[in-house]
């Protein structure tokens, strides 16, 4: 196995990054089971969309969300 390690100067870039991403999934998640409307798509779409990096919960604010 091959140990890669992310450098500790980039650790203060990361970190950030990561409660960023977990953020915008958490939220999204949220919606989607709040809600029974979208714009385009169901809810297992919108569920499994919301997994896919930063693009996923974007996307779904973009144009997944329906009108409240």
């Amino acid at each position: 196995m091959i140990d890669k390690k992310i450098p500790e100067e980039y650790k203060p870039f990361f970190i950030p990054l990561a409660i960023l991403q977990w953020s915008l999934t958490a939220a999204s998640l949220i919606h989607v089971f709040r809600h029974k409307t979208y714009r385009f798509g169901s809810r297992p779409l919108w569920v499994g969309v919301s997994f896919i990096s930063f693009i996923g919960p974007a996307l779904y604010f973009i144009i997944g969300r329906g009108k409240e």
